[in-house]
């Protein structure tokens, strides 16, 4: 199964070239992850734990332009579940084309200790609905 996300592309993202910045694609894209770690299992999972960025890897393949009423669509979904870390794919589709495509690992993480952590087992299970 594959996340979905909508994203509103707004009148401010292009730049002076007429095209979505790239700096604003990757907002776009940890937009979508926010969304999908924001869910209930994994936003309660831990007392103080969460999750970082660890590595983002990013092609981008097509140009992404500002059109008034239309979205664009940021699929996210589990490529690799380690023990403390999960390996997202994500696309960011406009007009049905891929435009950019990112390769995210996050790291449970325990801000209390400042250290990672294993997934609990509710946090593995949200995981693995995504895994493909």
């Amino acid at each position: 199964m594959r996340h979905q996300h909508p994203v509103q592309l707004r009148w401010s993202d292009p730049d002076m070239l007429g095209h979505l910045n790239h700096a604003r694609a990757l907002s776009l894209v940890e937009d979508a992850r926010v969304a999908m770690t924001s869910e209930p299992v994994v936003d309660g999972g831990v007392r103080g734990g969460g999750f970082i960025l660890r590595r983002l890897e990013v092609d981008y393949l097509r140009q992404l332009y500002y059109r008034p009423h239309e979205h664009v669509q940021v699929e996210t979904w589990v490529t690799r579940l380690g023990t403390k870390s999960v390996t997202l794919q994500q696309d960011l589709r406009q007009d049905a084309h891929v435009a950019l495509s990112a390769v995210a690992v996050l790291v449970a993480f325990d801000f209390e200790t400042d250290s990672s952590r294993p997934f609990t087992e509710d946090e593995r299970a949200f995981w693995t609905t995504y895994l493909e």
